[in-house]
């Protein structure tokens, strides 16, 4: 399978678009590119049981994020807050920039 290019990357503030946590807006933890998914903070929660080991003596029951599809996440502009798609622009200097489509402002890379 291709490696999925994408416009997302790590620390962005994204917007679900489609399924059961429509409208929930987080910050992406991390990209997995080989399966075009994406982890969002506080997004499609899941719990796991686990036994007692030594890196946690009481087992119990953690919870954790999921993974969502890529195409089920919007980037946010953080000039406006909204939801756009997202384009780049190569500046002459061979700079890449990604562009806001909606609103067509830059959306800088975060950190």
């Amino acid at each position: 399978m291709a490696r999925a290019r994408t416009r997302i990357v790590k620390g962005d503030r994204v917007r679900v678009i489609r399924g059961n946590y429509r409208d929930a807006e987080g910050t992406v933890l991390r990209v997995l590119q080989d399966t075009s998914r994406v982890v969002v903070q506080g997004v499609n929660m899941r719990k796991r049981h686990t036994k007692p080991s030594q890196a946690n003596p009481e087992g119990g029951i953690i919870s954790f994020e999921g993974s969502i599809h890529l195409s089920n996440v919007m980037l946010l502009d953080p000039a406006s807050g909204d939801a756009s798609r997202v384009r780049m622009r190569v500046e002459p200097d061979g700079y890449k920039e990604r562009i806001a489509v909606r609103s067509g402002n830059p959306v800088p890379k975060p950190g």
